[in-house]
């Protein structure tokens, strides 16, 4: 759905769900914000129960100026009605009835959506979602600094002070925005309450530790998202402890946070295993965490869905530990006797060497679908561009021994287009804008087979961030290099490589 497409209708009003957080505050303001530019005269408000009352909220209004209103006894049928950051029909939205309807949102979904409709389950926030599209309109929210004050504490808010991050788009709206830094630091020391610090007290008191995999659950009564971060954090100066685990359950989610301290478990990747198929989890390789839909899980009541949640949680994260073999390629020489020979079918990819967008010995962050990679740039250091985007590092004398340039430019598209910034001067440049065309010459052989489990994968030249593969993948290695030991997407194998005798 485009933003433009809501232009057609006159009687708008947004609405942002029951007992209203930063995030939702910030994209009702962004739409108020963006519909008023386009001549409408829309109205922002939220109903339920509980008008806000937390101090950083109240702070976030009065500063940043959001012009929302509560009103619980809303029973107006406006032409149109946006919900933003939550989905109408959802238990959390005391919504009545409206002539037609528009849902923008973050969270998974768990209602049969309009036409009108744009959720993006893989982003961070509705922050971040709405600034996209009112991006795509041509428009700068940076006009005004008290939007881009209140989207950017949405996202810092949603994502447990960005620690949950995962998305790339995330992360560009996070660099983009210019705040004023001191609002934001008058609302995030404004965060916890005397209350919410007898809670994390009584959460941390009330921990299980279970030593075969050196992990805490902690399950805290519900509280600002935050709270969770800090209650993790403290958990993980404890001896013996790799990851931790906090959480709360209440009526309309149940959030949760992940640390970890030992490179062998990325905390992203548990967020995701633990949210698998009932939620959303992401963030960073120390610091991750997501959102569970309660009605996803069939329970009664609530003390059903705690009892539930508590032992899904276990189970899942025990079998996270026990499913995966983890194998540092430098320490490493596979048996090919039982993997066949392969070379790579002609296949256009795209290659950058990194000393064409910026200076040798420029510090540089190359941010991917995958995630962030910081380097220092020399002469040999070049990336690969991959069928779907997706990108790797490859040296100079590789590079040439195993493509050859072709004389065509370099024209895909992909769900996020990987960028480039200099870390000192902050200047921004697109990776796709200077990669140049190879094909792979076949003369470099690989050993391959299909892999029958899971595994953790430290490659040669990286120790600290491990390569996933699962079932239906293939670990290969490189016949002229037996330490250079990789994974390959099951899906895309077969396009890459053909057997060879």
């Amino acid at each position: 759905m485009l933003l433009s497409e809501l232009l057609g209708y006159d009687d708008i009003v947004i609405q942002c769900h029951d007992n209203p957080d930063a995030d939702a505050l910030a994209s009702g303001f962004a739409m108020y914000w963006y519909l008023e530019k386009m001549g409408k005269k829309p109205r922002f408000i939220y109903r339920g129960i509980h008008k806000i009352s937390k101090n950083n909220l109240l702070i976030m209004l009065d500063k940043l100026q959001i012009p929302v209103s509560y009103e619980p006894d809303f029973s107006e049928k406006p032409e149109l009605l946006i919900t933003v950051d939550c989905q109408y029909g959802q238990k959390n939205v005391s919504a009545g009835d409206a002539e037609n309807i528009s849902i923008i949102d973050h969270h998974q979904i768990t209602v049969e959506l309009p036409e009108l409709s744009e959720v993006r389950s893989n982003l961070g926030s509705c922050a971040t979602v709405i600034w996209d599209m009112i991006r795509f309109e041509g428009l700068d929210v940076n006009e005004d600094v008290n939007l881009a004050t209140a989207l950017y504490y949405g996202l810092y808010t949603d994502t447990n002070r960005f620690a949950e991050v995962s998305h790339p788009l995330d992360r560009d709206m996070q660099d983009s925005l210019i705040i004023n830094k001191t609002i934001i630091k008058e609302m995030s020391t404004s965060n916890i309450s005397l209350d919410e610090l007898k809670i994390t007290g009584r959460a941390i008191l009330e921990y299980e530790y279970f030593d075969n995999h050196k992990y805490l659950v902690i399950q805290a009564d519900q509280c600002d998202p935050t709270i969770l971060g800090v209650i993790s954090d403290f958990a993980m100066d404890t001896t013996g402890v790799d990851m931790c685990l906090a959480y709360y359950v209440s009526p309309e989610e149940i959030k949760f946070s992940i640390r970890t301290c030992t490179n062998e478990i990325h905390a992203n990747e548990v967020a995701s295993e633990l949210a698998n198929g009932i939620g959303g989890g992401g963030g960073h390789l120390t610091k991750a965490g997501g959102t569970i839909r309660p009605e996803k899980l069939g329970c009664a009541d609530q003390k059903e869905v705690s009892e539930k949640i508590r032992n899904i949680f276990i189970k899942r994260i025990d079998e996270y530990f026990d499913k995966y073999e983890i194998i540092y390629a430098k320490d490493t020489i596979l048996d090919t006797s039982d993997m066949k020979k392969y070379e790579k079918k002609p296949q256009h990819l795209g290659y950058v060497k990194l000393t064409d967008v910026f200076p040798v010995n420029s510090v540089v962050e190359i941010r991917t679908l995958e995630g962030d990679i910081d380097v220092r740039l020399d002469a040999d250091k070049y990336l690969m561009i991959g069928l779907e985007g997706e990108i790797y590092p490859i040296t100079k004398e590789k590079l040439e021994s195993s493509y050859k340039a072709v004389d065509e430019p370099y024209e895909r598209e992909f769900e996020y287009e990987p960028c480039i910034t200099d870390v000192y001067s902050g200047e921004k440049k697109n990776v796709l804008a200077y990669a140049k065309s190879v094909v792979s010459t076949g003369t470099t052989h690989i050993y391959a087979k299909p892999l029958k489990g899971y595994v953790k994968l430290f490659t040669a030249w990286d120790e600290e961030k491990y390569y996933s593969g699962v079932p239906g993948d293939y670990i290969a290695v490189r016949e002229d290099d037996p330490h250079d030991i990789y994974v390959i997407n099951g899906r895309l194998f077969d396009q890459l490589y053909k057997e060879i005798d």
